[in-house]
Protein backbone atom coordinates (compact mmCIF):
# COMPACT_ATOMS: atom_id res chain seq x y z
CA UNK A 1 0.00 0.00 0.00
CA UNK A 2 1.23 3.49 -1.14
CA UNK A 3 1.68 6.26 1.63
CA UNK A 4 -0.55 8.54 0.32
CA UNK A 5 -4.19 6.75 -0.59
CA UNK A 6 -7.00 9.24 -1.90
CA UNK A 7 -10.18 7.79 -2.55
CA UNK A 8 -13.71 9.75 -3.40
CA UNK A 9 -16.70 8.58 -2.75
CA UNK A 10 -19.84 10.03 -4.21
CA UNK A 11 -23.94 10.10 -3.95
CA UNK A 12 -26.01 8.70 -6.96
CA UNK A 13 -29.65 9.30 -7.96
CA UNK A 14 -30.40 6.07 -6.44
CA UNK A 15 -30.84 5.97 -2.24
CA UNK A 16 -27.31 4.58 -0.50
CA UNK A 17 -26.06 3.59 -3.66
CA UNK A 18 -22.53 6.01 -3.59
CA UNK A 19 -19.89 5.71 -6.83
CA UNK A 20 -16.63 5.29 -5.64
CA UNK A 21 -13.17 6.05 -7.41
CA UNK A 22 -9.47 6.25 -6.68
CA UNK A 23 -8.13 8.81 -9.45
CA UNK A 24 -6.51 5.99 -11.48
CA UNK A 25 -9.24 4.72 -13.57
CA UNK A 26 -10.48 2.13 -11.01
CA UNK A 27 -14.48 2.82 -10.33
CA UNK A 28 -16.74 0.85 -7.89
CA UNK A 29 -19.93 0.95 -6.29
CA UNK A 30 -21.04 0.76 -2.88
CA UNK A 31 -24.57 0.28 -1.55
CA UNK A 32 -26.64 -1.13 1.03
CA UNK A 33 -29.13 -4.42 0.94
CA UNK A 34 -32.39 -4.10 -0.09
CA UNK A 35 -33.38 -4.88 3.35
CA UNK A 36 -32.50 -1.79 4.30
CA UNK A 37 -33.83 0.55 1.74
CA UNK A 38 -30.74 0.06 -0.18
CA UNK A 39 -30.71 -1.28 -4.31
CA UNK A 40 -27.85 -4.03 -3.46
CA UNK A 41 -25.92 -2.63 -6.26
CA UNK A 42 -22.76 -2.93 -4.85
CA UNK A 43 -20.96 -4.58 -1.64
CA UNK A 44 -22.14 -2.76 1.65
CA UNK A 45 -19.16 -0.73 3.51
CA UNK A 46 -18.75 -3.27 5.73
CA UNK A 47 -18.17 -6.21 3.13
CA UNK A 48 -15.85 -3.68 1.40
CA UNK A 49 -13.72 -3.71 4.59
CA UNK A 50 -13.27 -6.76 4.91
CA UNK A 51 -12.56 -7.15 1.01
CA UNK A 52 -9.48 -4.90 1.14
CA UNK A 53 -8.44 -7.21 4.30
CA UNK A 54 -8.78 -10.00 2.41
CA UNK A 55 -6.59 -9.01 -0.63
CA UNK A 56 -4.03 -7.69 1.55
CA UNK A 57 -3.46 -10.58 3.71
CA UNK A 58 -3.54 -12.93 -0.09
CA UNK A 59 -1.41 -10.92 -1.91
CA UNK A 60 1.09 -9.93 1.15
CA UNK A 61 1.27 -13.75 1.47
CA UNK A 62 1.93 -14.57 -2.26
CA UNK A 63 4.72 -11.91 -2.51
CA UNK A 64 6.51 -13.34 0.90
CA UNK A 65 6.39 -16.92 -0.62
CA UNK A 66 7.63 -15.83 -4.23
CA UNK A 67 10.52 -13.37 -2.33
CA UNK A 68 11.25 -17.20 -0.35
CA UNK A 69 10.59 -19.06 -3.48
CA UNK A 70 8.21 -21.50 -1.19
CA UNK A 71 5.72 -23.84 -3.45
CA UNK A 72 3.07 -21.93 -2.40
CA UNK A 73 0.41 -22.81 -5.05
CA UNK A 74 -2.90 -21.03 -3.85
CA UNK A 75 -4.31 -18.70 -0.77
CA UNK A 76 -8.13 -18.01 0.14
CA UNK A 77 -9.50 -16.26 2.86
CA UNK A 78 -12.34 -16.30 4.42
CA UNK A 79 -13.46 -13.03 6.34
CA UNK A 80 -16.61 -12.91 9.01
CA UNK A 81 -17.57 -9.87 10.80
CA UNK A 82 -18.84 -9.76 14.24
CA UNK A 83 -19.66 -14.04 13.54
CA UNK A 84 -20.54 -14.92 16.90
CA UNK A 85 -22.99 -11.49 17.41
CA UNK A 86 -22.24 -8.22 18.51
CA UNK A 87 -19.34 -8.52 20.84
CA UNK A 88 -20.66 -8.30 24.66
CA UNK A 89 -17.20 -5.47 25.07
CA UNK A 90 -18.73 -3.29 22.22
CA UNK A 91 -15.46 -3.89 20.51
CA UNK A 92 -15.72 -5.44 16.94
CA UNK A 93 -14.09 -9.47 16.01
CA UNK A 94 -12.84 -9.89 12.64
CA UNK A 95 -12.51 -13.53 12.06
CA UNK A 96 -9.89 -14.62 8.96
CA UNK A 97 -9.70 -18.08 8.16
CA UNK A 98 -6.75 -18.66 5.70
CA UNK A 99 -6.22 -21.45 3.54
CA UNK A 100 -3.13 -22.51 1.83
CA UNK A 101 -2.13 -24.72 -1.37
CA UNK A 102 0.88 -26.01 -2.39
CA UNK A 103 3.83 -28.64 -0.48
CA UNK A 104 4.83 -26.03 3.09
CA UNK A 105 6.24 -27.34 6.08
CA UNK A 106 4.59 -26.75 8.94
CA UNK A 107 7.03 -23.99 9.69
CA UNK A 108 6.93 -22.49 6.21
CA UNK A 109 2.75 -22.28 7.34
CA UNK A 110 3.58 -20.83 10.84
CA UNK A 111 5.75 -18.22 9.40
CA UNK A 112 3.30 -16.96 7.11
CA UNK A 113 0.76 -17.35 9.46
CA UNK A 114 2.55 -14.52 11.15
CA UNK A 115 3.47 -12.35 7.78
CA UNK A 116 -0.70 -12.45 7.43
CA UNK A 117 -0.67 -10.29 10.81
CA UNK A 118 1.63 -8.48 9.31
CA UNK A 119 -0.10 -6.95 6.06
CA UNK A 120 -0.80 -3.22 5.96
CA UNK A 121 -4.35 -3.54 6.07
CA UNK A 122 -3.98 -5.92 9.39
CA UNK A 123 -1.70 -3.74 10.77
CA UNK A 124 -4.15 -0.21 9.67
CA UNK A 125 -7.28 -1.72 10.99
CA UNK A 126 -5.35 -3.38 14.42
CA UNK A 127 -3.63 -0.11 15.08
CA UNK A 128 -4.44 3.57 16.27
CA UNK A 129 -7.10 5.25 13.44
CA UNK A 130 -7.25 9.06 14.09
CA UNK A 131 -9.92 10.22 11.44
CA UNK A 132 -9.68 13.90 10.63
CA UNK A 133 -12.84 15.22 8.96
CA UNK A 134 -13.43 19.07 7.63
CA UNK A 135 -16.38 20.31 6.27
CA UNK A 136 -15.35 21.76 2.40
CA UNK A 137 -17.27 24.24 0.62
Amino acid sequence: MTARVTINANTTSTPYTVTISDGQGHQWLADEPAEVGGADAGPSPGHLTLSSLGACTLITLQMFAARKEWPLMGVAVELELNPDGKPAAGGTVIRRNISLTGALNAEQQERLLQVADACPMHKLLTGEVRIDTLLVP
